[in-house]
């Protein structure tokens, strides 16, 4: 506990009780200032309460993400104003769905690509001009998404993000391609720029309720926010530019894996654990056809 004492910390996309929330309350047990930014502002007061009931302060931001005029242009300095400043960026918010290639709109498409792309890419020059004024060094993870990977075919799979995920995959595999150009250029800087994906599925309330995957595909959001939480804390000389997906990374790591409260041993999720869970998750995706 106290890893990131001090440390002041924006996180998006933190009201739908998914990965931002879990790495906000994660964060905050270490001792973090946590500043969440989202569009559900009831979500977001109960993403502080979990912040605060963590021990730490924190503050939130109604903002949305796809408008110019949504507050996104501003989020940084709001945050450093009232906060102080940013030391790790986690740029969490995302537009999805997977549909039919024909079956977007343009509108669609755009909202998605700013929200999903151009407004991490603003928030991470924000954030990295205030690093490189301090020169102090930082972090920033993107989350991204399996989706990003190329099918392979033909014959291809017959899962959504192979059939349907031209929109969503390609705006993370601008993510990742992006993140990689941006840690080559501020790694000397001692500021790190990773992407972290969940390994299959992340148990978010939303995706557990649709009951469209099996519950082989699913990770607890705990072991997300402490993927998050070792990479944050890397050193830029050593570990940037990585395309890393979760349960590996812990596994790379082999540090013990805590629950969202940081309190806790996670019980079933710790690297020696985490190899059959991922060979589960394997064994389900070769049965598709």
């Amino acid at each position: 506990m106290g890893a990131l004492e001090n440390k002041v910390v924006l996180i998006t996309g933190t009201s739908k009780g998914g990965i931002g929330s879990a790495i906000a309350e994660r964060f905050a047990a270490e001792g973090a200032r946590i500043a969440m930014a989202a569009r559900d502002e009831e979500g977001l007061a109960a993403a502080l309460a979990r912040v605060e009931s963590a021990g730490s302060s924190g503050l939130v931001f109604g903002c949305d993400l796809a408008r110019d005029d949504g507050g996104r242009d501003t989020l940084v300095a709001r945050t450093e104003a009232a906060l102080g400043p940013i030391d790790i960026l986690i740029n969490n918010s995302a537009a999805g769905g997977y549909k039919p290639f024909s079956a977007w709109t343009i509108d669609q498409l755009r909202r998605m690509q700013e929200v999903n792309v151009w407004a991490p890419w603003l928030l991470a020059q924000q954030t990295v001009a205030s690093l490189r004024a301090r020169g102090s060094g930082g972090a920033i993870i993107n989350v991204s998404s399996a989706s990003a990977e190329i099918p392979q075919g033909p014959v291809f799979l017959d899962t959504s993000p192979s059939r349907a995920g031209a929109a969503y995959g390609g705006t993370k595999a601008m993510l990742n391609r992006m993140t990689i150009s941006l840690a080559h250029e501020v790694m000397a800087e001692g500021i790190s720029a990773n992407t972290l994906a969940p390994q299959a599925a992340a148990a978010t309330p939303g995706l557990v309720a649709s009951n469209w995957l099996d519950d082989g595909y699913f990770e607890p959001l705990d072991t997300l926010a402490e993927a998050a939480l070792a990479l944050c804390m890397v050193d830029a000389r050593v570990c940037t530019g990585r395309v890393l997906y979760s349960l590996a990374y812990l596994i790379e790591r082999g540090l013990p894996v805590h629950d969202v409260t940081g309190r806790h041993l996670l019980d079933g999720w710790q690297p020696a654990d985490i190899p059959a869970r991922i060979a589960v998750m394997r064994g389900l995706q070769s049965q598709v056809k």
